[in-house]
């Protein structure tokens, strides 16, 4: 399997923002917490990061052992069935507890020590059996958790997962920024909802088995050193342990899986219009999508209007705003985001993207997300000449997808933090060799002879010192109408508009959209339909402001049919339209 390392993080953002720990035989030995792991704490919260417990404990008996319950920014009680928040002493219930006879009908069975929480029904082994019973007999839907000895029942699919996730959504966090620390049978799903998981010392085996890193201090020891490490690098050492976080990009010619870390890096997409730049981004950004990482797309030309995984801001009548953008992706349950700037005037795109991506920062640097920021048509937004301010693109700027025709039309600013390109297209490699002209650095070796296959693309990790490799990538999945309403009713644009000229020049009809397209398409004389027809102005158009490959395939076809008249074109390039765009009935008309 190709993997991109060794990884070095250069975000200005933390990637861990919150440690979730357990508490006994993890923060506490013997139910106590020694003041070093404490200090440890300390030292936690005052690097910006928060901390949450995620216990299994009744939450009255936990406060009587924490001297400080502030330290923690919020507790998750009873195995993730009650969360609490320390500051104002709130409690909120999780889940609906059993109802009051399931403890008596227990204690019939010689059931104890019982302990009762706000939902959890605690006892110890070897008493399961005389619960699983009861359960039974009474037809509830509970579950029961063994935790060393502990027998603990709860309602189904409420686990510390469960839990931690609430306590995240009311922090407004993301689980992609938590690395969770425990020791027992009942943290296998905490460290798995987490994306780093790890076990001290005093784990049980199957606990290390599964966890990406095991420390070597036990109990708080253990937290100790975790601690120490978040504070040294962020634990980039771990990041070779978190390749099951990696997001698939294809397959190389033998068959091995080609990934990308789905933090530190930026990636550049780059060809010719029609090439597959939009079907390899949006396969990358749907299994992004699919691990829940959140992205934002800074959409100059409103690509991805319709583009499921996101919400859309803006439209070409109602310009977004930087605001709109963050108060959107500010939310707890925030999604991705599509930012359509086709309502700000094509002079004032980049000075709006000089404007979000300083505020995507900063919601980066207090939140961890978005965890990626795309930047389509980035040619547009920051050209060749363009002058940025260090606020904008930082030279540890990560977590950034770049999509472009060309490298050497971007500014060398942005080039510089490349670490991979992903070349589509027949001049792929000529793509690769503008890129590192335009970023001042040796071509790689190996570039010579390498025809991509539609589908393909040729995936150059800049850092490693390999030569480019060619993949097969993974296309998306998920239906995405990508040319849809603003291509067919919309307005393009002067410069993405289709002028009829005829032969001498004497027309200037422009044609803002498909249906304007066809409606003079119907009108002009036959002399400027076949003029523009065989000189491949409509394939033309169809391939680089359509941004339609197959249509503008069919459009070709056309032109080199001969005995075609006038009439019989029309019609035929009017039938590929329609094929592919659903276009407005009263607004079109029969050629």
């Amino acid at each position: 399997m190709a993997r991109v390392g060794p990884f070095h993080p250069r975000d200005d953002a933390m990637r861990y923002h919150v440690l979730a720990a357990d508490y006994d035989g993890t923060l506490a030995t013997r139910g106590l917490v020694d003041p070093p792991t404490v200090e440890a704490m300390k030292r936690l919260r005052e690097s910006g990061r928060k901390l949450v417990m995620v216990t299994g404990r009744v939450l009255g008996e936990l406060l009587e052992l924490l001297e400080e319950p502030t330290l923690f920014d919020r507790i998750v009680a009873e195995n993730g069935a009650l969360l609490y928040r320390p500051e104002t002493k709130e409690e909120v219930t999780l889940a609906e507890p059993p109802p009051p006879e399931f403890v008596a009908r227990l204690k019939l069975q010689g059931v104890g020590p019982i302990s009762e929480g706000r939902v959890i029904v605690a006892t110890w082994e070897p008493h399961q059996v005389a619960v699983l019973e009861v359960v039974r007999e009474m037809g509830l839907e509970l579950q029961v958790i063994f935790n060393k000895g502990a027998v603990m029942v709860l309602p189904s699919g409420v686990n510390k997962a469960t839990g931690l996730q609430s306590a995240l959504r009311d922090l407004g966090l993301s689980a992609h920024n938590v690395v969770a620390v425990g020791d027992a049978e009942n943290d296998h799903a905490l460290l798995a909802a987490a994306e780093a998981g790890v076990a001290v010392a005093n784990a049980v085996p199957t606990l290390m088995e599964r966890a990406d890193w095991t420390t070597t201090g036990d109990h708080g020891r253990g937290v100790v050193q975790l601690v120490e490490r978040l504070l040294d690098d962020d634990l980039a050492g771990l990041e070779p342990e978190l390749a099951r976080h990696h997001v698939l990009l294809g397959e190389d010619d033998e068959g091995r899986e080609v990934r990308i870390p789905p933090y530190g890096l930026n990636v550049l997409v780059a060809g010719a219009s029609g090439g597959g730049k939009s079907t390899l981004t949006s396969g990358l950004l749907e299994r992004l999508a699919e691990a829940r990482y959140q992205f934002v797309i800074i959409d100059p030309e409103g690509d991805y209007d319709e583009f499921e995984p996101t919400m859309k801001l803006g439209d070409p009548h109602n310009p977004p705003t930087v605001d709109e953008v963050e108060e959107l992706l500010e939310r707890p349950d925030a999604p991705n985001a599509s930012v359509n700037m086709l309502g700000i005037d094509l002079k004032d795109r980049p000075g709006f993207s000089d404007q979000l991506i300083p505020r995507l920062q900063d919601l980066r640097a207090h939140a961890g997300r978005p965890h990626w920021i795309v930047i389509d048509e980035v040619h547009h937004l920051m050209p060749a000449a363009w002058q940025p301010a260090p606020m904008v693109i930082p030279k540890r700027i990560a977590g950034m997808l770049y999509i472009t025709v060309s490298p050497d039309a971007v500014a060398p600013a942005v080039l510089e933090t490349v670490d991979v390109v992903l070349a589509i297209g027949p001049e792929a490699e000529a793509t690769i060799r503008l890129f590192c002209q335009a970023a001042a650095i040796p071509a790689p070796r190996g570039l010579e002879g390498i025809e991509l296959k539609p589908g393909e693309t040729l995936a150059w990790f800049v850092k490693k010192g390999r030569a480019p490799v060619r993949v097969k990538t993974v296309p998306p999945t998920l239906h995405r109408r990508r040319h849809g309403r603003k291509y067919a009713e919309g307005n393009l644009g002067p410069d993405r508009s289709f002028y009829f000229k005829g032969p001498e020049g004497k027309l200037n009809l422009r044609a803002q959209n498909l249906v304007a397209f066809l409606q003079l398409a119907e009108g002009v004389d036959d002399a400027t339909w076949e003029f523009h027809l065989r000189q491949g102005d409509y394939s033309t158009w169809f391939r680089e402001g359509i941004k339609d490959e197959e249509l503008a395939a069919a459009a070709e076809d056309v032109a080199a049919t001969r005995g075609l008249s006038a009439g019989e074109s029309r019609a035929r390039i009017k039938a590929a339209v329609e094929e592919r765009f659903t276009l407005p009935a009263e607004r079109t008309t029969s050629a």
